[in-house]
C-alpha cells in the first residue's frame, strides 16, 4: 500500500534498542489487538464517506501520472510507467484511515495529498532521463501535486 522511508537511528536510540530487546522482559499486556479486531478496523475505515471531488482527485493524480499524450511535460520527459487504479484507491483507502485517526469521519483533499508520497514513490517507475537527470521519485511527485490544481470546493 504504502512505501515508507524509516531513517537510522541516532546512536544512543539504537543502544536502547539494542539493550531492551535483548534483555529479559516481564511484558503484561491489558488488551492484545487480534485478527477480528483487525477485520473490524478495515470494515470501519471502509465506510467512512469520500466526497466524488476526493475520488475525481485521487484518480487525477494517479492518471496525471502516465505518459502519454495530454501527459505534463515533466511526465513525458521523466516517468517510464506511472501509477495504475491501485495508486488512486490506496490514496483514499489510506485517505479514510488517516481521517479516523485525526478524528473526522470524511477524507479531506489534505489526506490525499499528505498520502501521495508513500503511495506514489513505488508506483512510479522513472525513465533513463531522470536517473541521467538525477531526477528521483520524490521531485516528480511534488511536481505531480502542483500540476494538479485542488478543486475550489476547498474540502
Amino acid at each position: 500500500m504504502f512505501d515508507i522511508v524509516i531513517d537510522y537511528l541516532p546512536t544512543d536510540q539504537e543502544m536502547a534498542v539494542v539493550a531492551s530487546t535483548t534483555a529479559i522482559q516481564d511484558l503484561r499486556f491489558e488488551r492484545t489487538v487480534g485478527g477480528p479486531d483487525i477485520v473490524s478496523f478495515q470494515r470501519l475505515v471502509r465506510r467512512v464517506p469520500v466526497a466524488e471531488e476526493v475520488i475525481r482527485y485521487a484518480v487525477t493524480l494517479a492518471r496525471t501520472s502516465r505518459p502519454g499524450d495530454g501527459a505534463p511535460e515533466f511526465v513525458r520527459k521523466w516517468v517510464e510507467y506511472g501509477a495504475s487504479v491501485r495508486a488512486a484507491q490506496y490514496l483514499v483507502l489510506g485517505g479514510k484511515a488517516r481521517a479516523l485517526m485525526r478524528g473526522r469521519y470524511h477524507v479531506s483533499f489534505d489526506d490525499v495529498r499528505a498520502l501521495a508520497h508513500p503511495v506514489f514513490r513505488h508506483r512510479i517507475l522513472t525513465n533513463f532521463h531522470a536517473e541521467s537527470e538525477r531526477i528521483g521519485k520524490a521531485r516528480i511527485v511534488d511536481e505531480l501535486l502542483a500540476a494538479v490544481p485542488l478543486p475550489r470546493s476547498g474540502m
